[in-house]
């Protein structure tokens, strides 16, 4: 080795061992005791006790014990020049070999001072060991914190300071801590150094400000990071030259704005400043919420309401500045008030009483008569809440002048009187108007005015005000579904809901499920727990449609809601009861169906308690100019056409027409019309039907129906058969599977056909 090796000889009663020993009588070297003997147990065994103060090799003691260390050895004369360092020291600071001649303390803690030096010379010299803290600087500039121990001994006539240093930077359980703290808590720490002008940064710190630059949170460069950056700089100034402390919350110049809470403090040295140790944090939300409280604070003392706040033994806590305003009272007369001084009609036992309440309803609303400092009063609407703050009671009451309120409503008062002596010269009017006028507010957009359709209207009328089953039959497009709502709207169970199933366009699987619903894990696909619509129609109505769809092995679960009111959900064990009004529907034959096997004999006879048979339009012709009429200004009015009536002719031929479509048909050829004609009235035209209820047209085609029902045919050959996935029909047609399945079961189209 190119660097010096004190000679170790017996000198002082001194020697490596007894340096060793010493150092070993601190805490953190236990290790390094046990390692010594375990490593060179063969010389011990060799050796007597006695012979230990013989001259032992320097080269063996290096080679085994000291250059083994787990901790950097590093032994310093009086001048503080470095006179030996074991390999750790080398290695772990980034110097060679080489570089021991050039390097002292003041390399290493560039922090310390010649007058320092000598003071901790003489403190190890006369304590024999110390133990302390400290930071060192590797080569690259790099500082890191370390635990030291110092052990004063003298070899070969000259004394030395051996230390022994263990690095603390990462492996410290209280740094990990701290790092973890600072996390949760959004706070970042520093440390600079006066003395070299280094600066230590947290992680947690450089995240604050986006960065990964420890130089940019560097006095001179963090300052602008902040809108006041003046502010920040005196207060950096304050701090570094005066060890004038601070802790303030800053505005960044960030998008959006955040609020960071900066603090400093100084470490001294005797009276001189060392460091600055300081921590970042960012307090936005916390900023923000006291600024919505300060905004709201300003709101409520700026409103005109009178806003007070009471505890239970009636002291006025707070109060918004309309009351000063509004009573006449100075603020300084408020702040020693309490609710007897601004009524004198209460009494304590009526407010204990009082606060009783409030605390039992939380909310109060009365009105009061409220006093001003110059004896008038004024008529106020209170309400009064209750708050639990900090373990009292208080009472949040809020005041409002209702003078001019209470002369409108005796103005209003008089008016009715003048008008309630009309109201008998009224009644007989509309006693007469209502019979009338009762088929359009009990059925809503039901128009007819023949003897015929009445006749059904008033078997829904007669039905509606009790809870019996209907089943609804006739035609496609008669208007059962307008039948349904008028039953349930003029019925007792009209709050709550009428749920509407169409069982046409559900798939045959998927039934059960939307009637009765399912819990999570039924059956592939539910992932979640699905509410039925018997569930959500509890207590109101539910209306089937085209029940003659329903599949056979579900009517006896349909059967049992209508017997016992209840039913099981699909994959649940317990049982629901349910409270529910069904109406049903068909355009098909029960009885017809009963005799196939595919109705259910007893459903039929508890769904056909009261039937109502929905008449076809052909039986009720004098609707048709009504309905006609009134199909012509919906659509009108939706294309911005100025249609207002039909012609004498156009009537003539509905009328003429049998219309198997029913009055579905009547509002298609209406709208098609609108379309297709221009004027005000609307004349006969192409898109008129002849008699045997072919449209006419100039080349022929059938009517819009088969049109479809070819059409559907043709692509379903096309895909042989599929319906869903993203080959089948319904992916072509820009159709929905369900809506493509309700509408081949009403054209008649089968699943099983052979398209190939």
């Amino acid at each position: 080795m190119s660097f010096h090796r004190p000679n170790l000889c017996q000198n002082e009663n001194t020697s490596v061992f007894n340096v060793l020993h010493g150092l070993a009588q601190n805490r953190f070297v236990i290790f390094c005791r046990k390692f010594y003997y375990l490593r060179n147990i063969d010389i011990f065994l060799g050796r007597k006790i006695s012979k230990m103060n013989n001259l032992i090799p320097f080269e063996g003691v290096s080679q085994k014990l000291i250059e083994d260390f787990p901790y950097e050895v590093i032994w310093f004369d009086e001048t503080g020049q470095i006179v030996y360092a074991n390999e750790l020291f080398f290695k772990r600071l980034g110097y060679s070999k080489k570089d021991i001649s050039n390097l002292s303390i003041f390399e290493l803690n560039p922090t310390v001072t010649i007058e320092e030096w000598r003071e901790h010379w003489h403190s190890v010299e006369k304590q024999g060991t110390i133990n302390f803290k400290d930071t060192h600087k590797r080569k690259d500039g790099k500082l890191y914190e370390v635990e030291v121990y110092a052990q004063f001994f003298s070899n070969n006539g000259k004394s030395f300071i051996s230390a022994l240093v263990n690095e603390i930077t990462e492996s410290s359980f209280y740094r990990n801590l701290l790092g973890h703290t600072e996390r949760l808590t959004n706070v970042g720490g520093w440390k600079l150094n006066l003395q070299d002008g280094s600066l230590i940064v947290t992680e947690e710190a450089l995240k604050l400000f986006d960065t990964e630059d420890r130089d940019d949170l560097l006095p001179g460069n963090i300052v602008h990071r902040f809108k006041d950056s003046k502010q920040y700089q005196e207060l950096l100034k304050g701090v570094m030259r005066k060890a004038k402390a601070f802790d303030e919350i800053l505005e960044t110049n960030d998008q959006p704005t955040r609020y960071i809470r900066s603090a400093g403090q100084a470490i001294l040295k005797g009276d001189k400043i060392f460091k600055i140790i300081g921590a970042y944090q960012d307090v936005t939300d916390q900023q923000e919420r006291q600024n919505a409280l300060r905004l709201y604070k300003q709101i409520l003392d700026n409103a005109e309401d009178l806003v007070y706040v009471y505890n239970r033994e009636g002291e006025l806590l707070h109060y918004s500045n309309s009351v000063a305003r509004v009573l006449g009272f100075d603020k300084e007369e408020l702040d020693d008030f309490n609710i007897f001084h601004l009524d004198q009609n209460i009494t304590k036992e009526w407010w204990n009483e009082h606060m009783d309440e409030i605390a039992e309803k939380k909310v109060l609303r009365f009105e009061w008569m409220i006093s001003r400092k110059d004896g008038t009063k004024f008529q106020a609407d209170i309400t009064a809440n209750h708050i639990r703050f900090e373990g009292q009671d208080l009472n949040c009451a809020i005041i409002r002048d209702i003078t001019e309120r209470k002369k409108r409503e005796s103005e209003l008062f008089n008016a009715f009187e003048e008008i309630k002596s009309l109201k008998q010269l009224l009644e007989q009017e509309n006693e007469y108007l209502q019979t009338e006028i009762k088929r359009n507010i009990n059925f809503d957009n039901i128009i007819c005015k023949s003897d015929s359709y009445a006749k059904v209207l008033e078997e829904v009328e007669k039905v509606a005000k009790t809870d019996t089953t209907v089943l609804i039959t006739g035609e496609s497009g008669t208007g059962k579904e307008l039948l349904a709502n008028s039953i349930h709207e003029n019925s007792q169970r009209n709050k709550r809901p009428l749920i509407k199933v169409n069982m046409a366009t559900l798939p045959n699987e998927l039934i059960e499920s939307e009637l009765f619903g399912h819990k999570k894990g039924a059956f592939t696909g539910a992932t979640a727990d699905k509410v039925g619509k018997f569930t959500l129609a509890d207590e109101g109505t539910i209306f089937l449609d085209e029940i003659g769809e329903m599949p056979l092995e579900l009517q006896p679960k349909l059967l049992r809601v209508l017997q016992e009111g209840e039913f099981d959900a699909l994959g649940s064990n317990k049982t629901t009861q349910v409270d529910v009004r069904i109406i049903a529907a068909t355009n098909r034959n029960l009885e017809e169906m009963i005799k196939d096997g595919k109705f259910r004999e007893d459903l039929f006879y508890r769904l056909n308690v009261f039937p109502i048979y929905n008449i076809p339009l052909r039986d009720r012709k004098e609707d048709i100019p009504l309905l006609a009429q009134y199909f012509l200004e919906k659509y009108a009015s939706k294309a911005g056409k100025a249609f207002r009536k039909l012609s004498k002719k156009t009537i003539d031929k509905l009328m003429d027409y049998p219309f198997p479509g029913n009055i579905r048909e009547l509002e298609n050829l209406i709208e098609r019309a609108v379309i297709l004609e221009e004027g005000t009235t609307l004349f006969p035209g192409s898109w008129l039907p002849n008699s045997n209820g072919d449209v006419k047209t100039d080349d022929g085609l059938k009517t819009f129906e088969e049109i479809q029902k070819d059409h559907i045919i043709k692509v379903l050959k096309h895909t042989k058969g599929r319906v869903s996935g993203p080959n089948g029909a319904a992916t072509i047609l820009a159709m929905k599977d369900k809506t493509l399945f309700a509408k081949m079961k009403r054209l008649g189209i089968e699943r099983q056909v052979n398209f190939k």
